[in-house]
């Protein structure tokens, strides 16, 4: 269990470098730097300008750009190394299996995602961007990382958990985490991050024309080419102005969660998980704030990302507190 619970640690690390890293690759443009899938340019290497005629004659819609291509691969190689620790921790498990400690089905399953993941990742490409998607390869890798940190988190404590009221407070920060992750992840894939430019208005209303049908429309069809949007200015801003809505109820929901939690747990690591959650959610709060004033840099927009990533395992570290047995 030593080895399997290292091994997982390091696949939560590494999964948190690829959710940041995807975010990076979907803010710089470079979602499509790669026309194909698995390869680039049907080279297992991004192509350099040598190659751009050859480039151009097999992918004449997408010229090459060796910035976004590289970037585009390098993802996709660390996804692979990913994919690679999470098999190893699925043999793990079947060859453990006799041992009652030796979680089993976890590791199963997460040798199935990150296949899925791979063909959403096929798909993000071969959809051209299609936002269903992106936002569910977003929520896969969240749920990746998720699922690892329970790995390598102990299993056993030594003082009492809080109960179930703890249990009930983890689940329900953990649940609004998860449906306001999925809110970002929708309006990155709709490109709707700027659409309400000032704060606390949203170009300069209270409440701004909406079209709510439109923003929130799963399915446009195919051979669309989605990058940069194709959404009108109203279903952008029905998106940002639900995101928004949702970080305040976020932050009251899952801000009282972790001072709950902070006073009622029994033990210092229920009080140590709850501090974890707090500072998390009001990082992540104030990020998106500046994203906003400082009109989307990207060092803050990819902050963003990997804020969201870190308040997924905190709360996933408070509900594993909540639920360690006896």
């Amino acid at each position: 269990m030593k080895g399997f619970r290292t091994l997982a640690r390091i696949g939560v690390v590494l999964c948190l470098v690829v959710v940041v890293m995807g975010g990076w690759v979907r803010l710089t443009d470079a979602g499509l730097g790669c026309p194909d899938w698995p390869g680039c340019y049907g080279r297992l290497v991004a192509p350099d300008m040598t190659h751009a005629e050859a480039a151009g004659e097999a992918f004449p819609e997408r010229p090459l750009d060796t910035g976004k291509a590289w970037r585009e691969m390098i993802h996709r190689y660390a996804a692979g190394v990913l994919g690679l620790v999470m098999f190893a921790l699925a043999i793990l498990a079947l060859l453990n299996r006799r041992d009652p400690e030796q979680p089993r089905g976890i590791p199963l399953f997460l040798a199935v995602l990150i296949v899925f993941q791979a063909l959403l990742g096929m798909w993000t490409v071969t959809l051209l961007l299609k936002p269903l998607v992106v936002m569910g390869h977003l929520l896969g890798g969240m749920a990746t990382l998720a699922l690892l940190a329970w790995l390598a988190l102990p299993s056993r404590r030594t003082q009492p958990d809080g109960g179930a009221a703890l249990r009930r407070v983890a689940g329900i920060a953990l649940a609004v985490a998860v449906v306001q992750i999925a809110l970002g992840g929708w309006v990155s894939a709709n490109y709707a991050a700027l659409a309400c430019p000032d704060l606390p208005t949203c170009q300069t209303r209270w409440w701004p024309a909406m079209d709510f049908a439109s923003g929130f429309k799963a399915w446009h069809g195919l051979g669309i080419d989605y990058q940069g949007g194709i959404l009108h200015n109203s279903a952008r801003v029905a998106i940002h102005v639900t995101h928004r809505i949702g970080a305040v109820v976020a932050l009251f929901v899952i801000g009282l969660g972790a001072i709950w939690a902070w006073r009622r747990a029994p033990a210092a690591p229920g009080r140590t998980a709850a501090l974890l959650v707090g500072g998390a959610v009001l990082a992540q709060f104030a990020v998106g704030i500046a994203m906003v004033g400082l009109s989307l840099p990207l060092p803050l927009a990819v902050a963003h990302n990997g804020f969201a990533a870190l308040l997924l395992l905190s709360l996933i570290n408070l509900t594993k507190v909540a639920w360690r047995a006896d």
